[in-house]
């Protein structure tokens, strides 16, 4: 016969206990917001870099394309999420 009582939701969202202990105070999840906020801080921090003590402007060309790079990693992620694409 069929119950009327309500189920219990699952803290874990069908992660297991067992394997990963975390899961019940609801840390197994992705955080997005974070893993945006880290890589425009690691960009900022690879063009902070710029100043330094170095003479070549080669490295300075790698330090603007990796922190380009992030950006645009970072950009996309933003879009398709905030588009649906992918969560």
């Amino acid at each position: 016969m069929v119950s009327t009582e309500l189920e219990e939701r699952d803290p874990t969202n069908g992660v297991d206990v067992e394997d990963v202990p975390s899961a019940a105070w609801g840390w197994s999840k992705e955080n997005p917001k974070a893993i945006h906020i880290g890589g425009i801080l690691a960009a900022i921090f690879l063009l902070a870099m710029l100043r330094g003590n170095h003479v070549g402007h080669v490295e300075d060309a790698f330090l603007i394309v990796f922190a380009l790079l992030i950006l645009a990693v970072v950009a996309r992620d933003w879009w398709m999420r905030r588009r649906g694409w992918y969560r």
